[in-house]
């Protein structure tokens, strides 16, 4: 049995140009993959196909994710890393920010996803979703990203009940990891210490390791944390 990682194929991920989004854009490439980036700042970008859209435009990322189908002669996989939050209690966040917040968490993985069927469908492919520990519990000042991050998991789980037998579907549950993430937050809601949070070159791994089952097996949660990561069980 070889334990080199498969070749997963063309790979569009949303978000890839930091954080997870950049560690599965490395991990794609450095098993002979062929990773396409959708993101809003692309200007950091070097030597990978990638595509400036915000993901919360549904008609922009339609249009994207058709034309970046279309130039790769199609795709194998799917990855939402794309993720934003607003932090802070319900009547603290503006409304226009709070609703940004669902607009690119859910309604950004959904328009991408419902755009990329056509293509995964052929090539009987993959979709791995990002959610976050916060799909699994709700906590304070967080009403957005819990929200959204809920639906991520309910539209998840009734797509792959919906695509069964034609493509694969995955819902990956990271807990907190070492990105800019945190940077633009209030003090109060950055992480005081960073050692219980997991690095995304091993949350990036398992998402390669989903991707590489044969056909026929799909891996249908990933719960990827940190050895010490409080949030579970």
């Amino acid at each position: 049995m070889s334990l080199q990682p498969t070749n997963p194929g063309r790979v569009l991920i949303t978000g890839g140009a930091s954080g997870l989004g950049a560690a599965l854009v490395e991990a794609v490439r450095d098993s002979g993959g062929t990773p396409i980036v959708l993101d809003r700042d692309i200007s950091s970008l070097n030597g990978v196909t990638a595509y400036e859209v915000d993901v919360a435009d549904t008609a922009a990322v339609t249009e994207t994710v058709r034309k970046a189908a279309e130039a790769a002669g199609g795709l194998d996989a799917v990855v939402t890393a794309a993720g934003i939050d607003r932090c802070g209690r319900l009547e603290d966040v503006a409304i226009d920010d709070w609703e940004k917040v669902v607009q690119v968490n859910l309604f950004g993985t959904v328009s991408v996803v419902r755009a990329a069927l056509p293509a995964l469908r052929e090539s009987r492919g993959r979709v791995v979703t990002v959610a976050s520990t916060l799909a699994l519990k709700g906590v304070s000042d967080a009403t957005a990203y819990c929200a959204s991050k809920f639906g991520v998991l309910g539209f998840t789980q009734a797509l792959a009940a919906e695509l069964k037998g034609e493509v694969g579907v995955t819902q990956l549950i990271p807990g907190g990891m070492k990105t800019h993430f945190f940077d633009d937050r209030d003090e109060q809601y950055k992480p005081q210490d960073d050692s219980q949070l997991n690095d995304p070159e091993n949350v990036a791994s398992a998402v390669l390791f989903a991707l590489g089952q044969p056909k026929g097996c799909e891996i249908r949660e990933l719960f990827v944390a940190h050895a010490e990561e409080g949030s579970w069980p």
